[in-house]
Order: structure tokens, then C-alpha cells, then sequence
């Protein structure tokens, strides 16, 4: 039986999924412009251990845009980005993590899920490698649609500083 799970290196802006010991996966991410940090409303990226509490978008096509974890009927394109200028864009396909550590990231006002932490598809113009977000973990939506694909939820996510 195989072990799949995911590091994420804010240092590096790299999500890497493992198989056992095999490292299956090695993408640049983009995790929050403001940094880390676990605390509600600081778009930080939260730190620590965490799980896929849900996969959300199976079979969406590319570019399918996310409003509270739904479907808005919407496929992003650049005009759709000129008229919500302000928008989080959150594309394609969303794994909902769950912190795993009370007082940490889970919890009272650093619960990872109550903060609708994410790692999700993003426009393809945006810049990769670098924070951008807003707390979440933005990947291409060719890796994101890899990684759904091949990850369960209940896989183990560690995000680490480093």
C-alpha cells in the first residue's frame, strides 16, 4: 500500500508529493504574500501538519472559477479578471486542508479550515515561485489537476517554514 503525502516549503515556493519515499512531484507554488503565520484574518500561510479534508471540483474543466467552494457557472479569462480586479482567484480544483495541531492550527483562532486554507489552480499569468497569495497555496492548473488526480482526501500536507 502506497503512502502519499505532500511538503510545502515557503522558503523555496515548492509543493512536493511523495510516494513512500519517492518524491512523484515537484512544482513551484505561490504561498501568501504576507507570509507565515496561523492567525484568522492574516492571510498568512499557515505552518505545521495538516490533511485533505476535501477535494472539491472533480471534473470541472480548467479555468472553472471557486466562490465559497462553489462553482460560479464562470470560466476565468483576462477580461473576467479586468472586471473583478479585486478578486481571489481561485481556479480549477480545490483541496480544503484541516490543521492537525490544536492550539496551532486548529482550533479557536488559528483553525486552518475555518480560515478556508486551500491549495487550488490560479490564473495562468500569475507568477509562480513567488508569494502571491492570500493565504493559500496557488499552483498551475495543470499541477493542480495532477495532483487531484492522484491524492486522497485524508492525505497527510506538512508545510514548513524551510
Amino acid at each position: 500500500m502506497s503512502t502519499k503525502r505532500i511538503e510545502v516549503s515557503i522558503a523555496q515556493q515548492r509543493l512536493r508529493l511523495y510516494d513512500d519515499q519517492k518524491m512523484i512531484m515537484d512544482v513551484a507554488v505561490s504561498t501568501a504574500s504576507n507570509g507565515p503565520g496561523e492567525q484568522n484574518g492574516s492571510e498568512c500561510t499557515p505552518r505545521g501538519k495538516h490533511y485533505i479534508r476535501a477535494k472539491i471540483g472533480a471534473n470541472c474543466p480548467v479555468d472553472t472559477v471557486f466562490v465559497a467552494r462553489r462553482p460560479t457557472g464562470e470560466v476565468f479569462n483576462e477580461s473576467l479578471r479586468e472586471q473583478h480586479p479585486k478578486r481571489d482567484w481561485i481556479l480549477t480544483r480545490i483541496l480544503w486542508l484541516c490543521g492537525l495541531e490544536p492550539g496551532k492550527n486548529r482550533h479557536g483562532n488559528v483553525d486552518t479550515m475555518r480560515r478556508y486554507i486551500y491549495i487550488h489552480g490560479c490564473p495562468d499569468k500569475d507568477a509562480m515561485g513567488e508569494p502571491s497569495s492570500h493565504g493559500c497555496v496557488k499552483m498551475r492548473n495543470s499541477d493542480i489537476i495532477k495532483l487531484y488526480d492522484i491524492v486522497d482526501a485524508g492525505t497527510p500536507v506538512d508545510i514548513k517554514e524551510q
